[in-house]
C-alpha cells in the first residue's frame, strides 16, 4: 500500500521541479512601454523585441500603458511578479528624476531591476537664429548682461530639456526663463519662430533645422562629441565641466527577478545592438545603441539620480 501511494505521489512531487527546470521563456514575455505608440520608447520596444523573441523562441509582446508621464506604465513593470515574463522600456526621467521631482509616486526606484541600456539620444542646445550670440560663452555673456529675460522651451517641466537648462543656468550662475509646453513641437517651433531664445532638444529633431539656418547649434550635451555634428563642441569643453543631459531608454524588470533570466535578456540585448541592421534603424530614430552589463546601468542610474536630484532641489523645481 505505501508503495502504491509512493508511486503515485513521485509524479506529483516531480512537476514544479521539471516545470521549474524548463529553459526560459517558456511562454511569451510582456514588455510594457509607458507611451504611446510611435515614439522612442515603443519603437525600442519593438525592435528589440523582435530581435528577443527571433532569439529566444517565444514572442516579446509590446503592450503600451499611457499616462501620468510614464509613472502607469512604470509602476505596472516595477509591481508585476519577478519572474521574467513582464519587462518593460524605462526612460531616464522615469528612474532618476521623477522619484526626486513628484513628492509621491506609485512605484519606487528600487523596485525596478536594471536589465540593459538599449539607446541613448543626444541633446544639443540651439538658439534662434536671430540671437545674437554665436557661442556657448557669448550666450552666457548676454545671460548676465540681461538677467531674467533670456528664456529657454522644454516639453514640459521635469523633462530632460527643462533639466538641461536648469542645470545650465545653475552651472553658469546665470538666471533663465523656463517656458514649459506640452510636447517637443510646439516647444521647438517657438524657439524657431523666435518666441522663445533657446532649448535642448533631440538631436533628431533640431538638426533640419540647423541645416535650414533657422536655429544655431552651440553645444552638445553629452560628454563627448557627436558623430553627426563633430564639429560641434560639448557644453562640457565650452567652460561647463562635467557637463551633461543626455535622454537614454533602458530595458527593466521588476527587482527579485532572478539573475540568470535578467543575464540572458542582457545578453541577447547585446548581440542585438551590435547588429549592423539594429543600429540603422536606432539611427533612422536618431538614437545611439547602447550596451554594457546590468551593474554598468545600475551605476548610471545612480549617477543620474544624485544629479538631477540637485538641480532639482536647488532650482525648486516643482512637476506641472
Amino acid at each position: 500500500m505505501i508503495q502504491r501511494r509512493l508511486a503515485l505521489l513521485l509524479p506529483l512531487l516531480a512537476a514544479p521541479l521539471i516545470a521549474h527546470a524548463q529553459p526560459y521563456p517558456s511562454k511569451p514575455v510582456r514588455v510594457i512601454v509607458p507611451f504611446a505608440p510611435g515614439g522612442p520608447a515603443d519603437v525600442l520596444a519593438r525592435v528589440i523585441g523582435q530581435e528577443l523573441s527571433e532569439a529566444l523562441g517565444q514572442p516579446f509582446v509590446v503592450e503600451n500603458k499611457v499616462g501620468a508621464a510614464g509613472n502607469i506604465g512604470v509602476e505596472q513593470i516595477a509591481k508585476a511578479t519577478p519572474d521574467g515574463y513582464t519587462v518593460g522600456i524605462v526612460p531616464v526621467g522615469n528612474v532618476a528624476v521623477n522619484p526626486s521631482l513628484f513628492p509621491t509616486l506609485p512605484y519606487k526606484a528600487s523596485e525596478l531591476a536594471p536589465v540593459a541600456m538599449l539607446a541613448t539620444v543626444e541633446n544639443v542646445l540651439v538658439v534662434n537664429a536671430d540671437v545674437p550670440a554665436k557661442s556657448l560663452k557669448e550666450l552666457l555673456a548676454l545671460a548676465k548682461q540681461k538677467p531674467g529675460t533670456l528664456s529657454f522651451a522644454s516639453p514640459g517641466a521635469g523633462s530632460q530639456a527643462h533639466l538641461a537648462g536648469e542645470l545650465m543656468a545653475l552651472s553658469a550662475e546665470v538666471k533663465l526663463i523656463h517656458v514649459p509646453y506640452k510636447g517637443i513641437g510646439p516647444a521647438l517651433n517657438d524657439v524657431v519662430g523666435g518666441q522663445v531664445t533657446m532649448m535642448f532638444g533631440a538631436m533628431s529633431a533640431v538638426l533640419p533645422h540647423i541645416k535650414s539656418g533657422k536655429l544655431r547649434a552651440l553645444g552638445v550635451a553629452s560628454i563627448k562629441r557627436s558623430a553627426t555634428m563633430p564639429e560641434l563642441p560639448t557644453i562640457a569643453e565650452q567652460g561647463l565641466p562635467r557637463f551633461e543631459a543626455v535622454s537614454w531608454y533602458a530595458l527593466m524588470a521588476p527587482a527579485g527577478t532572478p539573475a540568470p533570466v535578467i543575464d540572458r535578456l542582457n545578453a541577447e540585448s547585446a548581440r542585438s545592438l551590435a547588429k549592423p541592421a539594429i543600429r540603422e534603424k536606432f539611427a533612422a530614430q536618431g538614437l545611439e545603441p547602447g550596451g554594457g552589463k546590468p551593474q554598468d546601468l545600475a551605476t548610471e542610474i545612480q549617477a543620474e539620480t544624485v544629479r538631477w536630484a540637485d538641480v532639482i532641489r536647488k532650482q525648486n523645481i516643482k512637476p506641472e
